[in-house]
């Protein structure tokens, strides 16, 4: 019987959710020391992090911000994005990477994937061009670097800023060369899901001193660089607003499990690694599943691992295919409800199903598996036996895609 009372308490009470943060005693005894220090907010911990962070990725700068979200919107205020501005960013993506755009009235285009890797397609951005756009960013879906000599050549081609969306990709390399090191302007995430993990936070990696140094002005404020030091024995209570900043700040509490997190950062993506090369082992050679490809040139961080159904070959849905593992005790996502078809981009900038094809394609046959490091070796036994089960012997259970939201409230 595949009910969901089948499965008893004891599947419940052994569920693997989706993620499960890896936090340790280390993490634990760096923010004590912290709040023993009194000193909680934006100071010498925060710039500590900064330093090791930029040393560890190679860049000239590393700027520390509360959020992914505030590192993109800072990205596109250095480069003086204006209002009646485009920039072409993926479809597939967190709704973060196309509502900064909107901060500045300007106008997100949406941009189909490849297939292959669900990563941005330049080829269709290149179609997208128009004399208005001035900024394009990629993101680098699940952890793998875009093709950025592809995106370089569109950069160049129409004099476009190239922003990262590197959420998912600390650490990632493309053609040996670090994400963080390659493009003007880099955004990483701190998220709790991610290999470094701050709870919230993230930050902008750059080689320019006029990026860096606007961006730094802007993360409080506008207020002078070292107007933190205002409550301590060094500074000064006199500083001054230089323009309308934002309130983007990091934190030495953060900073502190930053900095065991980043010293952790390599064996947390090799135990990552270690979980999708089984996941890819089991699952190649099932013809209902389609493996994540990761390009030769590429390195992955393996912040997801993607499955994608050949619906043509199973007699169930890709939403019943995650109904089943969840009443087996296996916690899933799906990455991402493209945002050509949610409410907010249709209404106001006009988008509709059918605009973005491969988009909507891969999206309505792709979920996305437990992959963090803390995950036992059973946990990963239990998760292929579940899908592989499912897809090579679905049960007839007479389930139901779920009701358009549409039609439920009709």
């Amino acid at each position: 019987m595949h009910s969901a009372l089948a499965t008893g308490s004891l599947l419940r009470e052994e569920t693997i959710p989706f993620h499960r943060a890896c936090m340790g005693e280390e993490e634990v005894v760096a923010v004590s020391e912290v709040v023993r220090s009194g000193w909680l907010t934006l100071g010498p911990k925060t710039f500590e992090f900064e330093r090791r962070f930029q040393e560890y990725i190679g860049a000239r700068h590393a700027i520390a911000v509360s959020s992914c979200t505030a590192a993109l919107h800072l990205a596109l205020a250095a480069i003086g994005l204006n209002s009646g501005d485009e920039v072409l960013l993926p479809t597939t993506t967190f709704t973060a990477t196309a509502e900064v755009v909107t901060y500045f009235n300007a106008r997100p285009v949406l941009v189909d994937i490849d297939p292959v890797t669900m990563n941005f397609d330049p080829n269709d951005a290149a179609r997208r061009v128009t004399s208005r756009t001035r900024a394009v960013i990629p993101v680098h879906f699940a952890g793998q670097p875009c093709d950025l000599e592809a995106v370089a050549h569109l950069a160049e081609r129409h004099g476009l800023h190239v922003i990262e969306d590197a959420a998912h990709a600390l650490p990632a390399s493309y053609r040996g060369k670090r994400v963080g090191t390659i493009s003007p302007l880099t955004a990483f995430s701190f998220y709790a899901t991610k290999t470094l993990a701050t709870g919230e936070g993230g930050m902008v990696t750059t080689d320019s001193d006029e990026f860096a140094a606007r961006i730094r002005l802007l993360r409080l404020h506008g207020i002078s660089r070292d107007a933190w030091k205002r409550y301590t024995n060094e500074g000064t209570w006199y500083y001054e607003v230089q323009e309308a900043g934002y309130k983007y700040n990091f934190t030495d509490l953060q900073a502190a499990l930053g900095l065991v997190q980043l010293s952790k950062c390599d064996a947390l993506t090799a135990a990552r690694r270690r979980i999708a090369e089984r996941y890819t082992s089991a699952f190649m050679d099932l013809s209902a599943l389609q493996v994540p490809c990761v390009r030769k040139d590429c390195t992955s961080a393996w912040h997801l691992y993607v499955l994608r159904l050949h619906l043509d070959r199973l007699p169930i849905s890709r939403d019943q295919v995650i109904e089943l593992l969840r009443e087996r005790g296996i916690g899933t996502s799906v990455h991402f409800i493209p945002l050509h078809l949610q409410p907010f981009y249709r209404s106001v900038y006009g988008y509709g199903p059918g605009d973005l094809p491969q988009a909507e394609r891969e999206y309505q046959r792709c979920l996305s598996l437990p992959i963090y490091p803390s995950m036992t070796d059973s946990e990963v036994d239990r998760v292929i036996a579940a899908v592989s089960e499912i897809v090579t012997d679905p049960p007839s259970l007479g389930l139901h895609d779920p009701v358009p939201e549409e039609e439920a409230r009709s």
